[in-house]
């Protein structure tokens, strides 16, 4: 077949393109239908090989790029799968979304992340984005400041799959992959009250969140259970950052009557109680032990090491992401047919494990 090319490859490539490329573009180069122009970049087999071939050619010069939000609109289907996360910059997010990715993409879905800052009305803003992206699917971990899940039922209001895990609300009754945080933290305990430690604290997440409630009365029921003194001052709630770890841990030493053991809920604020009591010059851990949570990386580098729990992100990840093509593969979406706890594992490490005398 002859294509009559209205303007030269080097035209093409030379022009200044100010608008977007479409479809229609590439036909009037072409001179054929757009229709043919759509079958050829889908790879019709009513098209011919010659034809598909000089579409793509057109399609590279003029710099063409599909629209994916019409394609989601007349199939049903975009392929993209939303993903919201409290911050990229953790170990323990970063290898969910890795190995989620890894599931996906072999079964031919790609993903957009959207990270919260802990923020509730930037995670309504990224729930918004997504749906009008028309993502096939919503795998989530919640802000640290969301309580109201009205924007977490819209999606389930679309049909929507919506995936949670680490964080997230029995009320919403979906899907959810975690760990055992009850269990974990009377993990943590008992490991302490082992090591010999009596008066032991815990810097927590905000109760309102599911899994730092959970940690914090998982810490209050191994407390009450081994008869140690549980006084209000040794529990703190807090944002689980740096500067929260530091500030906290100086309250802590603050005390009349100060903790010979601390148990924390995140590792990064676990990080910010070590500097402080490193640079107080407070042996660790046969002053005051310390546990951490989610076993990040700089965990086993700093010094003293620092035991934390290990979260199974990995598994976690690669779950989520199996959990979502379940729901792919079905007409209708059914709610709850996976709620996936994890037993955690305590990593001990120097901060925590004290030398017999």
């Amino acid at each position: 077949m002859l294509y009559l090319l209205k303007r030269s490859s080097k035209d093409i490539k030379n022009s200044n393109i100010k608008k977007k490329t479409t479809i229609k573009d590439i036909a009037n180069v072409l001179n054929i239908s757009a229709a043919a122009v759509s079958k050829a970049l889908h790879d019709d087999s009513r098209i011919s090989a010659k034809t598909k071939k000089a579409v793509r050619q057109v399609a590279k010069n003029l710099n063409y790029q599909p629209n994916h939000l019409a394609s989601a609109l007349r199939s049903g289907k975009s392929n993209l799968v939303g993903v919201i996360v409290p911050r990229t910059n953790s170990n323990f997010f970063s290898s969910v979304i890795e190995n989620m990715e890894e599931v996906l993409n072999k079964e031919g879905y790609n993903i957009i992340i959207t990270q919260s800052n802990e923020s509730y009305k930037k995670e309504c803003d990224s729930i918004d984005t997504l749906l009008f992206t028309q993502v096939d699917g919503i795998i989530a971990s919640m802000a640290n400041e969301t309580i109201d899940l009205k924007y977490y039922e819209k999606v389930k209001s679309k049909g929507i799959p919506l995936i949670l895990f680490d964080r997230g609300e029995n009320d919403l009754n979906v899907d959810y992959i975690g760990i055992n945080d009850y269990e974990s933290s009377h993990m943590i305990v008992e490991h302490l009250i082992k090591q010999g430690c009596k008066r032991i604290a815990h810097i927590g997440g905000y109760k309102r969140t599911r899994i730092f409630n959970n940690r914090i009365r998982g810490y209050v029921d191994a407390i009450k259970k081994h008869s140690l003194p549980l006084d209000d001052e040794l529990l703190v709630e807090s944002n689980l950052t740096i500067k929260d770890g530091r500030a906290k841990m100086q309250q802590l030493l603050k005390l009349n009557h100060r903790p010979d053991a601390v148990y924390v809920a995140g590792d990064y604020a676990a990080l910010g109680a070590l500097q402080i009591l490193n640079e107080q010059n407070i042996n660790v851990p046969d002053d005051i032990a310390l546990v951490g949570f989610g076993d990040e990386p700089f965990t086993s580098m700093v010094t003293p090491s620092i035991s934390s729990i290990n979260q199974h992100s990995a598994e976690i990840g690669k779950l989520a992401a199996k959990t979502f093509l379940d729901h792919a593969k079905q007409s209708s979406v059914k709610q709850l047919l996976n709620k996936i706890i994890l037993d955690a594992e305590l990593v001990v490490r120097a901060s925590s494990k004290k030398v017999s005398k």
